[in-house]
Formats: C-alpha cells, sequence, structure tokens
C-alpha cells in the first residue's frame, strides 16, 4: 500500500462498478478559444495499466477524492483509456526556441489536457495527461513517456512544491503495460500533471510566427483573466501583463538559484506564463557548488547552466516581449512607442532577480536587515565554496548551527577542502551578524526555513527510478516521496537522504527522456 493507504502498483487498483465514483468537474476555458489553438483528440488506450502513485493530498485539494482515482475507472482514466465525465481532450498549440533555435510548431507531442478544475483555494488548474500517446504535434513521436522520466518529474516536482517554489504538481502515475523505445527499451508510464495552465512564451510564439495578430490577442486576454486579472484594470493591460511575467520569471529563478537547482531545459516552450517551474527533464540539484554546472546531455555549450538561468530566463522574456508587440503596438500608440515599453519592461528583469536572490542570500546567511556589503559577503562565500568544492545545501544548512555558537563552526569547516578558506570568511560573517539586534537562536530559525536539509539529490533519485524500472520495486520512490515532503526538518534517522553522492554514486549527466 502507498503511504495513505491508496492502492499502488504494489498491490491492484480496487474496484467499482460505480463509473460516476470519478468527479472531476471539469470547467473548460481554453477549449472556448478558436479551434486554431488546440487540436481536438482522446489519449490513445494503453495495453494494461497500473496504478503506481496517487497524490492524496493534491487530490483533496483539488476537491477530488483520491479513493475514487485509484479505483479500476479512475486509473483507466488517468491512463487515457477512458474520458471522464465533462473532459475535453486536447494537444496544445505552441511554438519555441530550442537551444536558441526557432521551431515554429512544437505543441503538445505527448500530452493531453484533459480540462480545468477549481481547487478548494478557488485557483482554476489544468489537469494534464503526460505520455497519453501521439498527436498531431509529435513530429514522428511515439507520444509516450518512459517510467523512469516520469516518476522523477513526480518526485522533483513535489519537492519543489514543498520547498516553497511555484510548480506544477504531479496528482498521479500509472504504468501502461507497455515498452517504449529510447536508448534502451523502457517500461511505459503516463503522469497526471497539474498545473496554473500550460501557457508559454512558445503559445505566443506560435501566433507571432504565423501573423496571426487576432490570436496573439485573444491569448493574451485569456492570459490576463486567468493569471493576472489586476492588468485587466491597466492603462495599457498588454504592458501589465508582460510586467507580470517578468516579475514572476524573475522571483521564480532567484528561487531555483537560491536552492541549487538546474532546469536544464530553459527553452521558451518550458517558460511558463503563471511563473511555475514547468516540464521536468534533465534536471537536477547541485552537489560541490559550480556557477558553471551543467546537467543535461545535450547542453554542449552550457546555455542553462546553473549561473546562465537569469540570463536565459531574460532572453525568453525578451522573445514574448516581440511577440506581444503587435498587442502593444495597440494601447501604446504605434510601433515605436510598443518598442520602447517592451524594452522598459524588460530593463526591470535583471533588478528584479537581483533584489529577490539577493533577498533570499540574507536569509540564508541570517541577516535581517539590509546593509551595504550584504551582497559582497554573500558572494565571497559563494566563491570559496566553489574553490573548495563545498556541498550547496549543506553548506547553507549547517551555518544554521554556526549561527548559534562556535561549536557549529566545525560542522562547516568539513565540507571546505581548506577549512582556513571558511575561517577567513567566517570571522567578517561574525562581525556582520553582531550588528544584528536578533538573537542566534532567531536567526537560526530564519535559516532553517531558508536552507532545507533535504533536496532529491540526483543520486538518491537515480536509486529509486533504478529500482522501479530495473526491478518493480517502489519502496526507494515512496520513501523518497516522504523525504522530500519535510525539506525543512532534521530528521537525523535520514542521514543518507542528505548526504553527498560518494565518487562512485555521482550523476554527472540527466536526461530528458524523449
Amino acid at each position: 500500500m502507498s503511504s495513505a493507504g491508496v492502492p499502488s502498483i504494489l498491490s491492484p487498483a480496487i474496484s467499482d462498478s460505480d463509473r460516476s465514483l470519478v468527479r472531476f468537474n471539469f470547467e473548460n476555458t481554453y477549449a472556448r478559444l478558436p479551434e486554431r489553438f488546440y487540436s481536438r483528440l482522446n489519449p490513445t488506450p494503453v495495453a494494461d495499466p497500473r496504478l503506481v502513485k496517487i497524490n492524496v493530498e493534491l487530490a483533496r485539494s483539488l476537491g477530488l477524492d483520491p479513493e475514487a482515482l485509484a479505483s479500476s475507472h479512475g486509473v483507466e482514466i488517468l491512463a487515457g483509456n477512458l474520458v471522464a465525465e465533462g473532459s475535453e481532450p486536447l494537444a496544445l498549440a505552441y511554438a519555441g526556441h530550442q537551444f536558441g533555435h526557432f521551431v515554429p510548431q512544437l505543441g503538445d507531442g505527448r500530452a493531453n489536457l484533459l480540462g480545468e478544475v477549481m481547487g478548494r483555494n478557488g485557483v482554476r488548474y489544468d489537469i494534464q495527461l503526460k505520455g497519453s500517446g501521439p498527436t498531431p504535434f509529435s513530429r514522428r513521436g511515439d507520444g509516450r513517456a518512459a517510467l523512469g522520466p516520469v516518476l522523477r518529474e513526480y518526485i522533483v516536482s513535489e519537492a519543489m512544491a514543498a520547498l516553497g517554489v511555484p510548480t506544477t504538481r504531479a496528482l498521479a502515475a500509472v504504468t501502461t503495460g507497455e515498452r517504449v523505445f529510447r536508448e534502451a527499451v523502457l517500461p511505459g508510464a503516463v503522469l497526471t500533471r497539474v498545473a496554473a495552465s500550460h501557457l508559454r512564451v512558445g503559445t505566443f510564439q506560435y501566433f507571432a510566427a504565423r501573423g496571426d495578430t487576432e490570436g496573439i490577442r485573444l491569448l493574451a486576454d485569456y492570459a490576463i483573466v486567468r493569471h493576472y486579472p489586476e492588468a485587466s484594470q491597466a492603462k495599457q493591460p498588454y504592458r501589465a501583463l508582460l510586467d507580470g511575467v517578468i516579475t514572476r520569471q524573475a522571483q521564480l529563478v532567484a528561487q531555483w538559484v537560491l536552492l541549487g537547482f538546474i532546469h536544464g531545459v530553459m527553452n521558451t516552450d518550458n517558460t511558463s506564463i503563471s511563473g511555475e517551474t514547468i516540464d521536468y527533464g534533465p534536471c537536477a540539484f547541485m552537489e560541490a557548488y559550480d556557477p558553471a554546472m551543467v546537467f543535461s546531455s545535450i547542453d554542449h555549450q552550457g546555455r542553462y547552466a546553473y549561473s546562465n538561468q537569469s540570463h536565459a530566463a531574460l532572453w525568453n522574456l525578451t522573445r514574448l516581449a516581440e511577440a506581444l508587440l503587435p498587442a502593444l503596438e495597440l494601447e501604446a500608440g504605434g510601433a515605436e512607442a510598443a518598442l520602447a515599453s517592451a524594452k522598459e519592461a524588460l530593463a526591470a528583469f535583471e533588478p528584479q532577480f537581483d533584489a529577490a536572490r539577493n533577498s533570499g542570500l540574507r536569509r540564508k546567511l541570517g541577516l535581517f536587515t539590509e546593509r551595504e556589503g550584504d551582497a559582497a559577503l554573500a558572494e565571497d562565500l559563494l566563491e570559496r565554496m566553489a574553490a573548495n568544492r563545498a556541498d550547496f545545501t549543506l553548506t547553507f544548512r549547517r551555518l544554521c548551527d554556526a549561527v548559534t555558537g562556535p561549536a557549529g563552526d566545525e560542522e562547516v569547516r568539513a565540507l571546505f577542502a581548506d577549512p582556513g578558506a571558511y575561517d577567513s570568511w567566517a570571522a567578517g560573517w561574525s562581525r556582520r551578524l553582531g550588528e544584528e539586534p536578533a538573537s542566534g537562536q532567531t536567526r537560526a530559525a530564519m535559516m532553517r526555513m531558508a536552507s532545507p536539509t533535504f533536496i532529491p539529490r540526483n543520486h538518491v533519485v537515480e536509486a529509486a527510478l533504478d529500482a522501479a524500472v530495473e526491478r518493480q520495486d517502489f519502496q526507494p520512490f515512496e520513501e523518497l516521496l516522504d523525504v522530500v515532503a519535510r525539506p525543512y526538518e532534521d530528521r537525523p534517522d535520514l542521514e543518507w537522504y542528505s548526504t553527498p553522492a560518494r565518487p562512485e554514486e555521482c550523476v554527472s549527466q540527466t536526461f530528458c527522456g524523449t
């Protein structure tokens, strides 16, 4: 049984004869847009669906019954074999720059948007199947997903949610009883993904590439209603939309770098208009701090390296601004004014990113107040961490103990190849802490909420995936989910999950799964 009493692949899904048990109460708005925005088609059925996991907490927050989802009828829906009442399955159209190269038509090549539900918080969410078969956008692909990448996205997206990062979420995972062909023959699976929406920078690019000004305007109006309703009251709503997306992306990417997270494939079609982290492919969390770190097996030039992520985000937002220019012209009074407005909006990204990152670094260092020299103090630490290959997550977590007294310093020193590099930095940090009014315990409490103990470390994730894929053993997957669900707690009995990989365990490359 899974952790919340809902059947997993280890025990067959409970049967039911009442098909009405599974009620999504879909309220679909994207399906009301013109049909050039998507392709209507149902998921492709699979041979033998079996439940791996239901996200009980998420299901309930969406007003869904997790027991019904785990029923035989529910699993048939989650696998794409049945279409739920009220569902209007769509494959969304979009374009995108992939590693800087523009592709005018991408779209959902292996996904179906089943519909939209209203969460208990009053927010609208998409319910999407990923790996649900070929679509008109598949570009000769099979439209399927392998079990390993499905479980990776489940683990990492749920970890990000627990860390407080805006993200898509995993509602369920099922196996298909079929094989997919990648570098090897692998078991197939389908992920049920929940998102604030699946609008992307590439969605706007799709219409811009076709000179479809009406499509751009309709999409912008939809994005405003769904994600930025305050923009509708602005004098220039489309400029306000652009401002809103820029702000959310600046804050999002700052959160990534504060956690040592590397997205891996920051193409414009993977940049969400809502400001969520989306499309977990070759993603990873750093261990030894290295600003140039790349994990993606296809990022040969380091375009999306850790330290390049803010630059990549700005580049993507510039492409959004370009796509929005026809709409901006309507409200700005001409092409020249629209271009000036877009440039002004984009100029705000870097200051907003820097402010969010610096604020986060102050929290990680226990600094309640902002003073001149704080940014330099943080950068000095990061440079010493890089030179000494100190573990990013552990360094900041152990500083939480060091802030309360000298005994904690030893745990931090041990992470540095040259402990003296830490000592000389810590002397300046101690002087700066002496200027703060808060007590050591108060500072430590704040720091512990900014620096997790547990992240989904690459070697631990790979071990869980290997167990599931190679031996059909899902217990390591379940255990890892339990760990990353409480990332800020100290749990001494789970030291393996917080310990960096040994040399023979290191994972240097990750893959997108397509």
